[in-house]
């Protein structure tokens, strides 16, 4: 039984916002008041001046190691799911979790990528990211499939689902030239399967005025016709300087009644595989970028030019890269990001992506993590980021919302398709015992694009399922807490 003492308690579930006492027991949230008694073998842990709330879900998480989760555990993250991409087979996905161990709760949906690929490819998927950014150049996927094809790879999705997705991932900008049919038949699917989807969208049409359909409007249909709740995915990075349209469009898309969420990261730079169809030498053009706007990841190395980028993407097109669209010292860029985070209910998700050491090592059970490791600086630093633009220096957010944004609304995403998520992002008596404590003054990311494994700083304690993973400020390596979220379909 552990008691948190003294803390300015946030509970977005509620509204509370007051100093008050947590009482936590066998992973669960047992009390919420000023003074609780501190039952006899309790440990009473002082949290005066600190902020206390439910734990950080994040419904967008590419990491799928003990290193990289611990990295997102210092940010403040609790629950760290995979669900614009996905894994395939789910089954293999969560067994392979549970057999390494995660310090943080994690997830899957189903992946539409895969599917795709192994119908029209015959690629047998593996449960892994780098099986799914290994296909990014191969054209063969990409196509638009015979309505055998179509019914396989649905089928496939339906599969995933019964066996506990929460959702369907849909990668829709790495194949934006499919039929448009396509993805309102996966509309349909997760409708009557009560199952959300999580799509990175297409291209919009002011990048490509021969997109067969813009990418965020075709969201809004989908969701007008099938009633199905969608999810549009870092909404920055596919919008980039035609975010307040997008927003605008989102916007009155829910007001007629249209289930669509909407999430951004407060980065001005994304991270994909080398062989992503928006990379391509011909197109780079269309959003204002140079080959020498992308950067390898593993190495650090920036491309040079178009002979070399064209090199990097035959030669190894999963090969993980930071792609420059906007430019975070440019005062009007950066109000972009700022609108696109303010949105009304826009939820925090980090887009996080796999450690890489030299030689492709993606694991490290070593802490403070080895020297040499290279990510996105958003697996590190998103959620301390957004709290410290969006609460402490522009004070577009109170506490509550920041918690709103970070814990509450991702959680209710999954609702519908997870029950056992009624239990996160709030403090409510019964709730998961994910918790974190901030600190207020210096919560802040440390991440940089050529130092991104720096830890953030200003979490002081973070509980998993009842578990410190963080004490005092420091990660607890041999804590590894994290259980399954699963789907259970209707």
């Amino acid at each position: 039984m552990i008691v948190l003492r003294g803390g300015r308690v946030v509970d977005p579930g509620t509204g509370l916002d007051q100093v008050a006492d947590v009482l936590v027991d066998h992973g669960r949230i047992v009390g919420v008041g000023s003074d609780l008694p501190v039952p006899d073998g309790a440990e009473l842990v002082d949290v005066s001046g600190m902020v206390v709330g439910p734990g950080f879900v994040d419904l967008h998480s590419h990491v799928h190691s003990i290193a990289g989760q611990r990295l997102q555990a210092m940010d403040g993250v609790t629950t760290a799911l995979d669900l614009e991409a996905g894994l395939m087979p789910i089954e293999l996905a969560y067994e392979r979790a549970a057999q390494e161990g995660r310090p943080l709760n994690y997830g899957f949906s189903a992946s539409w990528g895969d599917a795709r690929a192994q119908v029209l490819l015959g690629r047998q998927p593996d449960a892994t990211l780098e099986s799914g950014l290994a296909v990014l150049g191969d054209r063969g996927w990409q196509r638009d499939s015979s309505p055998t094809e179509l019914a396989a790879w649905l089928g496939l999705l339906e599969r995933d689902l019964a066996r506990g997705a929460l959702g369907i991932g849909v990668l829709m900008g790495y194949a934006p030239r499919t039929d448009p049919a396509e993805f309102r038949a996966v509309a349909g699917l997760a409708a009557r399967a009560g199952a959300p989807t999580f799509t990175h969208v297409r291209e919009l049409v002011e990048a490509d005025p021969t997109t067969p359909v813009d990418g965020s409007a075709e969201i809004a249909i989908a969701a007008a016709e099938t009633g199905a709740a969608m999810h549009h995915c870092h909404v920055n990075s596919t919008s980039r300087r035609h975010v307040d349209r997008v927003l605008a469009l989102l916007e009155r898309t829910r007001s007629d009644g249209a289930r669509v969420t909407v999430e951004a990261y407060p980065y001005g730079a994304g991270s994909t595989g080398i062989g992503a169809f928006f990379l391509d030498p011909e197109r780079l053009h269309v959003w204002g970028l140079r080959p020498d706007s992308i950067v390898i990841v593993e190495t650090g190395e920036r491309v040079s030019d178009v002979v070399r980028l064209r090199d990097l993407r035959r030669t190894d097109p999963g090969a993980e890269c930071i792609v420059e669209f906007l430019d975070e010292s440019d005062a009007d860029d950066q109000a972009l990001l700022h609108r696109a985070l303010a949105f009304p209910d826009a939820i925090v998700a980090s887009d996080a992506m796999p450690v890489l050491w030299p030689g492709g090592t993606r694991e490290s059970l070593e802490w403070p993590l080895p020297a040499g490791g290279r990510t996105h600086p958003r697996t590190a630093g998103t959620f301390a980021r957004s709290l410290r633009r969006m609460v402490r220096e522009t004070e577009a957010w109170t506490w509550l919302e920041a918690f709103r944004r970070c814990s509450y609304l991702p959680a209710r995403v999954l609702d519908d398709i997870a029950p056992a998520a009624r239990a996160k992002g709030h403090l409510g008596v019964g709730a998961d015992a994910d918790l974190v404590v901030l600190d207020p003054a210096r919560v802040t990311d440390a991440a940089t694009y050529l130092d991104s494994t720096r830890p953030s700083v200003g979490v002081r304690q973070l509980l998993v399922g009842g578990e410190f993973v963080v004490r005092g400020g420091a990660l607890q390596a041999e804590a590894l807490p994290g259980r399954p979220l699963r789907g259970e379909p209707r």
